[in-house]
């Protein structure tokens, strides 16, 4: 079944059973998968064809400010994980970060409950977002093109979407069991027109090893399906769990990259918007292989494994397409790589021999103005690497 297909057949049973979810609205109708058969293989390159930016742009980030602290005003939540930016002047300010606070005022790992807000500059303070006792061990948030905020509550084993006023609108709980890492996926390459594409929300799973996804907008699938499988667990808790993590989507290449700190490697799902139906990628032993159902379709790439990755957590995508990696282990140390696995450049952004970087966000237009915020559960602040 080609592409175009897949997506026709998804599509018109969304229609058929009123499948509609606006963005942010807290509506996930029911819907239909698509059968397939099984084909064991590696997918195509992320990039195949496609002349790498080898340009190093970590050694171009030697200013390292601090932007402010992420500390609750209210109950004293700390322990910053997952970054995200507001994009446009809707019920929030463009620009403004989103920080999910995975410990509490006491200090106690997976029970903080809150999301902050900061604005983008040197000295900025603290907002309370939303408090919910459904993002409990609140891992990553990501923002929604119409400034709706997807937490993933690793202990309360929920992923929550809150309005752009910070009130819950919708509660995600089975096939998800244990979200770690979130992200915002629409208008990807093969779309003509922005809106009239899907717009897709990744959750990964750290208790099952999985990837699922939902659209949330009017288009694509809006059955919550889990769209992949097998990634390592290793059952740790607080701040030593691993996973699946890290998740970034480049549009410019409908890819999806995926960190899996278990298996030491960082590997990438083509056409990640046309991935609709369950376990349509089984992640292999290992973490390098892979079996997919559509192998011309979608499948999955081995883009690095092993040193300098050391358990990768975050990820961020630079405007270049290139990535930046942080180790939850050995240092806080960074590693920047191509698409394709080449290893530009490692940086250390904490000397501290506690590891603290959970999250990361790139900005900018091009290898000129691109700059680095990250997350330090260290001091419990946001900084900015810029050059």
């Amino acid at each position: 079944m080609t592409l175009n297909t897949r997506r026709l057949v998804v599509l018109m049973t969304g229609v058929l059973f009123g499948a509609t979810a606006c963005h942010a609205s807290g509506t996930i109708p029911s819907g239909s998968g698509v059968a397939g058969s099984g084909a064991a293989v590696i997918g195509n390159a992320a990039d195949a064809g496609t002349p790498a930016d080898s340009t190093s742009i970590l050694k171009k980030l030697k200013k390292n400010v601090v932007i402010g602290s992420t500390v609750d005003p209210t109950n004293g939540d700390m322990g910053p994980r997952g970054l995200s930016i507001v994009k446009t002047n809707y019920g929030l300010k463009k620009g403004q970060l989103a920080v999910c606070n995975f410990e509490n005022g006491s200090g106690t790992a997976g029970k903080g409950t809150t999301v902050e807000l900061l604005q983008n500059k040197v000295g900025a303070k603290p907002v309370t977002f939303a408090t919910s006792s459904k993002i409990e061990g609140c891992a990553d948030d990501v923002v929604s093109n119409n400034n709706g905020v997807y937490a993933a509550g690793q202990t309360s084993h929920l992923l929550v979407g809150f309005s752009n006023t910070g009130k819950v609108k919708k509660t995600y709980a089975s096939p998800i069991k244990g979200p770690f890492y979130d992200v915002d996926a629409s208008c990807p390459s093969h779309s003509s027109f922005c809106g009239y594409s899907a717009e897709y929300i990744f959750v990964s799973d750290a208790s099952t090893g999985s990837i699922i996804n939902f659209s949330i907008n009017l288009y694509g699938n809006p059955k919550m399906t889990q769209v992949a499988t097998g990634f390592a667990i290793n059952k740790k808790s607080g701040w030593g769990t691993l996973g699946p993590s890290g998740l970034q989507y480049y549009p410019k290449k409908d890819t999806l990259f995926i960190a899996d700190g278990v298996d030491n490697t960082i590997v990438s799902f083509n056409n990640a918007s046309e991935l609709l139906v369950t376990d349509e990628i089984v992640v292999l032993k290992g973490g390098k292989t892979f079996k997919c159902k559509y192998k011309s379709t979608t499948c999955g790439t081995l883009v690095l494994a092993g040193a300098p990755l050391d358990a990768p957590v975050a990820m961020a995508i630079l405007p270049n397409g290139n990535l930046i990696a942080a180790n939850s282990k050995g240092g806080n140390t960074l590693v920047e790589l191509t698409p394709t696995g080449t290893v530009l450049a490692t940086k250390v952004v904490d000397k501290s021999t506690t590891n603290g970087i959970f999250g990361l966000l790139a900005t900018g237009k091009d290898d000129t103005n691109t700059a680095l915020y990250y997350t330090d559960t260290n001091d419990n602040k946001v900084h900015k690497l810029e050059q």
